[in-house]
């Protein structure tokens, strides 16, 4: 089933979760070339951005290769969320969305995330807000609810349609879970229901069969990917390969080196070399797991801080280890 959002169609669509200290530009870039249909910024605070924080409004730097993108916002204050949103809408990206689902205590407490599931007046009139306030499209990103004994995911669907909300994203867990026990992907069906803005369904994808799972099972518009694409980046392409084919195939290790060098590359272009290698570091364990030594590898990397010297080490070990005849040395740059 196809929807829109904004000027984009999309049937089957693969989005790729906001992520704090994840998502940045390098990663959103590399899995969109990957096959992500849609990306989010890292959620940025409302205050922040009000402020003028030269580092929050980094976060919502983006560029052309990324749309369609969503600048994902934070907060509890109704008028520091209107006027982010109105900050963020002069970047132009494709969408704004609006975080409701956070469960870290330190956002909870400060009534932001998914602590606007206590109050859903509240969470009516803010979401109310920032849809007449800016002229691109508002979508949401929430949990079930608080915990078990709160779950309000269908009512406040309901919300979000009737405040001019395009679309909504649902993890399919509580605040209380976090990331913990199974997701009940079953609420997406109910929510489905009663409402006609596309609903993207949020939790337990961590491989191309648990994104065909997701759709055959619920019938969801789309599927929302986060640390299922931390682990493999390649679950976009490799998702719709299986769409298209019928079946995918394991990324071979070349391409797991160009694609980790591809990465790191950008990561140093945007933020310069030091920083953007010592902030690559966290990549290391998704692109290089299932080979031979490779924790010790992921450690020798640590004391590295050039692309130079990661790129001359990787290729270093895999050729001590055997793997040079699965590598071309001499196509990597």
């Amino acid at each position: 089933m196809k929807f829109k959002i904004g000027k984009y169609e999309f049937e089957q669509a693969l989005l790729l979760a906001p992520m704090e200290d994840v998502t940045d530009a390098s990663f959103r870039i590399i899995c969109k070339r990957l096959g992500a249909d849609i990306v989010f910024t890292e959620f940025v605070n409302s205050e922040g951005l009000r402020r003028g924080s030269e580092r929050t409004h980094q976060k919502i730097n983006f560029f052309d290769e990324e749309h369609p993108i969503g600048i994902q916002i934070y907060g509890a204050d109704i008028q520091a969320m209107v006027d982010a949103a109105k900050i963020a809408e002069e970047k132009n990206p494709d969408l704004i969305d609006i975080n409701a689902g956070c469960w870290v205590k330190n956002v909870t407490q400060q009534g932001s995330g998914a602590a606007l599931l206590k109050d859903l007046d509240y969470l009516e009139k803010l979401l109310k807000e920032i849809v007449r306030a800016t002229n691109i499209p508002v979508s949401v990103k929430t949990r079930l609810g608080w915990d078990e004994n709160s779950i309000k995911i269908v009512d406040v669907a309901r919300i979000c349609e009737n405040t001019g909300i395009q679309m909504l994203t649902v993890h399919c867990r509580t605040r209380t879970q976090a990331h913990k026990g199974n997701p009940d992907w079953s609420w997406i069906e109910k929510v489905k229901s009663v409402v006609k803005i596309p609903v993207i369904l949020n939790g337990g994808v961590m491989t191309p069969e648990d994104a065909k799972r997701a759709f055959d099972e619920t019938g969801c518009d789309g599927v929302m990917i986060a640390r299922g694409a931390i682990n493999n980046p390649f679950i976009f392409k490799q998702t719709k390969d299986l769409f298209e084919k019928g079946f995918y195939t394991d990324i071979q290790l070349e391409e797991k080196i160009q694609t980790l060098l591809e990465h790191l590359k950008l990561a140093v272009e945007i933020k310069g070399e030091r920083k953007g290698v010592i902030e690559f570091r966290k990549h290391y364990s998704g692109y290089l797991k299932g080979f031979y030594n490779s924790a010790k590898l992921r450690s020798e990397l640590m004391q590295f801080y050039t692309y130079e010297e990661v790129k001359n080490h990787i290729l270093k070990f895999f050729e001590d280890n055997l793997y040079h005849s699965e590598i071309s040395i001499e196509k990597v740059e």
